[in-house]
């Protein structure tokens, strides 16, 4: 009998095949990456035609050797890494490293790690794509490219320990855009005005809003609202127009890497990082009671929301089954496909639709389970019907100004039955379905609230991803790893979920846009995203992009060494005596920003927070105020005299207090803003050239 080797990337994933295949089958793992570009130096040369230069992984030459042993044993040997871009390098990288016969050593790849999906795959076996190799070849050759020539510019200039990246420095730009956005916001003031009504047979009021005199009349000022409701002193109320209606709500689309992102960020607070992590747990096999060790979901990094015949049609069949025939699906929906979107997964997806998250609760941990329910119940909602609502909206008037309410009532729950998110759940007044045209209200109460528009939100890691996303920037691989490094460099500090840029993040963005404004432009970098799509599908020779890309950057880079000054930071003297030792405190620079230690260190450890004056002082006590930072390094004003005086803001102080509450006002872009948003005041900024 023959004896076939199978080589994969995880031990994990090799304990799940190992059982659905028979004895002429042994299956090992690399473990991952075998070869790489050396850490010790950039790994191509540019005088050759950027040829890599690739090595043996330190500590893989023991996994190696005892390959080779299996590998001469082996009659025939399939690779069987991941099936994406990295997968197919990897199994290049082993076919070189162990030196593979091409006439014996086949490429297989699943989806899915099932008995069915490995056994179709044997039957399929085919050669390495050396198109899929080079797209990865070529993304590998690039990013080592911007890291290793930019980084050691930053290490130069800043500190050591910084990095530059092709996404990460993108992703960084796109954060700070953001950060620029919400500091120059300035709020507009707007008011609400509601109307309770009372009607006839039902105790709870009917709450309807202001919607106008003239169409939809928004109420700007306090005064606006003081002359509305001056009109409508002594005002009788009667029902204008009831309109009865229908509304459908659509089954989500399975999830793709992005979308399950966001959706374990928003519903189970997990970060990208571990999202993907327990992902690959469930998707490498865990062991099931009754079961053993399989497969619980499809491959997890995929952008396309397509679902296989046989998996469509077993999901329908439980769904038929356990809810009945009108819970079927007619037509699916499909997803927009997006510029940069690959076919060639399926959506994750349960790999078996009858084993539900109840079924496997016991053998799962906590986070392997929350994950496998949403995923479970996300695909088995995309193949059930349309939630039916019916609809009703009405409208109230008095002396020509119309109030407005709606409400809807779920007639058929359809795909909710099964996943129901908070915006799902409506609550319709019973009041609604008592009225009639013409008749009339008793009025119960008005009410009028001052409103001001709210800056864009800060990214959120789940925002950050569907930003990348919809902008073609990096691949669904990427986009953890590259928010993971950008925390871990102290770029940006996540507060709750906010993502916030830091000092040095904000120092390392401005040197970017100011000296390599290609490689931190959006455009330019789903650009070259098409072009790596390109290579994959062999219309573009990988080291073309290479040689196109390799000169600008070299430019770039001589002209900012030249440029660019050293951003020094020496350890500045205070003139705040340390309590231990008597010597002058210096300032130096930590992961938060800026602290005081005492020069006298080792000997003197003494350290403090240090706060930055601005020459501004506080309206309240007189204090000086100074610059603070929050525990995860978010910088911020307030006075130094906190807490017995609380005032702070976000946005840097002028100096100048608020004609109209005393309060400071601060710089939001080419204005001032009072620091309360609650007084509205704004003022521009005078230009001193303007003044002299």
């Amino acid at each position: 009998m023959s004896k076939n080797l199978i080589i994969v990337e995880s031990p994990a994933k090799s304990k799940t095949i190992q059982r659905f295949l028979g004895k002429n089958y042994e299956v090992m793992a690399s473990n991952g990456h075998v070869r790489d570009l050396p850490k010790s130096q950039m790994g191509f040369d540019p005088e050759h035609d950027f040829e890599p230069k690739y090595i043996t992984i330190r500590g893989k030459g023991e996994l190696l050797a005892a390959l080779r042993k299996e590998v001469k044993k082996a009659d025939k040997i399939f690779l069987a890494t991941d099936p994406d871009r990295e997968g197919e390098a990897i199994s290049w990288h082993l076919t070189a490293a162990l030196d593979l016969d091409p006439k014996k050593t086949s490429r297989i790849t699943f989806n899915e790690i099932t008995k069915n999906a490995v056994k179709q795959s044997l039957k399929e076996s085919r050669d390495i794509d050396m198109g899929l190799v080079d797209a990865q070849q070529a993304r590998r050759v690039l990013d080592r490219m911007v890291g290793y020539s930019i980084s050691p510019l930053l290490w130069a200039k800043v500190k050591r320990g910084l990095s530059a990246g092709r996404v990460q420095s993108v992703a960084l730009r796109i954060i700070a855009d953001r950060e620029k956005e919400i500091d120059e916001f300035i709020p507009r003031e707007f008011w609400s005005l509601e109307a309770d009504f009372m009607v006839p047979g039902v105790k709870k009021p009917l709450t309807a809003k202001y919607y106008g005199k003239n169409g939809k009349d928004e109420l700007a000022s306090k005064e606006e609202v003081d002359k509305v409701l001056k009109e409508l002193k002594n005002a009788t109320y009667k029902v204008e127009e009831i309109k009865n209606g229908e509304r459908m709500k659509k089954p989500p689309l399975p999830f793709t890497t992005s979308t399950l992102q966001q959706e374990c960020a928003k519903v189970l607070n997990y970060p990208t990082r571990k999202t993907m992590q327990v992902a690959q747990q469930l998707y490498e096999g865990v062991n099931v009671k009754g079961h053993g060790i399989i497969g619980l979901i499809t491959y997890l990094r995929t952008d396309s929301t397509r679902i296989s015949d046989e998996a469509d049609k077993a999901c329908k069949e439980y769904v038929r089954q356990i809810h009945g025939d009108e819970y079927v699906i007619e037509k699916e929906q499909t997803a927009k496909q997006g510029k940069n979107v690959q076919d060639a997964h399926e959506a994750i997806r349960p790999t078996y639709v009858d084993l539900t998250p109840a079924e496997v609760k016991d053998s799962l941990t906590r986070d392997q389970y929350r994950l496998y329910q949403l995923i479970w119940k996300r695909f088995v909602a995309s193949r059930m019907s349309s939630a039916k609502y019916e609809t009703i909206s009405v409208k109230i008037a008095g002396k020509g100004h119309v109030f407005t309410s709606a409400g809807s009532k779920l007639v058929f729950p359809g795909f909710l039955s099964v996943y129901q998110s908070d915006e799902d759940k409506v609550e319709n007044n019973p009041a609604l379905s008592k009225l009639k045209e013409d008749a009339k209200l008793t009025l119960k109460e008005l009410r009028d609230e001052q409103h001001f528009t709210q800056p864009p939100a800060h990214y959120t890691e789940a925002s950050l991803v569907k930003a990348l996303e919809e902008l073609g920037i990096g691949r669904p691989s990427t986009y953890a790893p590259t928010i993971t490094t950008l925390i871990s460099r102290r770029y940006v500090t996540k507060e709750k979920k906010n993502i916030f840029l830091t000092e040095l993040g904000e120092v390392v963005n401005k040197i970017m846009v100011e000296e390599f404004p290609s490689i931190v432009d959006v455009n330019f970098t789903a650009t070259m995203e098409a072009l790596l799509d390109g290579i994959a599908e062999g219309n573009v020779e990988w080291k073309t992009v290479i040689r196109n890309f390799y000169p600008d950057l070299k430019e770039s880079v001589d002209r900012a060494e030249e440029a660019l000054e050293k951003v020094e930071i020496h350890d500045e003297v205070t003139d705040i005596v340390c309590e231990n030792c008597g010597r002058n405190m210096v300032i130096k620079y930590g992961p938060h920003g800026k602290f005081l230690a005492c020069p006298g260190f080792p000997e003197c450890r003494n350290t403090k927070p240090y706060y930055e004056k601005i020459g501004v002082k506080c309206p309240k006590c007189g204090g000086e105020i100074v610059i603070k930072r929050t525990r995860k390094g978010r910088p911020y004003y307030g006075c130094e005299n906190n807490p017995e005086c609380e005032v702070m803001t976000w946005q840097r102080p002028s100096g100048k207090t608020c004609p109209k509450c005393q309060n400071l006002l601060v710089y939001k872009g080419s204005k001032l803003s009072c620091s309360d948003e609650k007084c509205g005041y704004v003022e521009q900024v005078k230009d001193e050239a303007d003044e002299s």
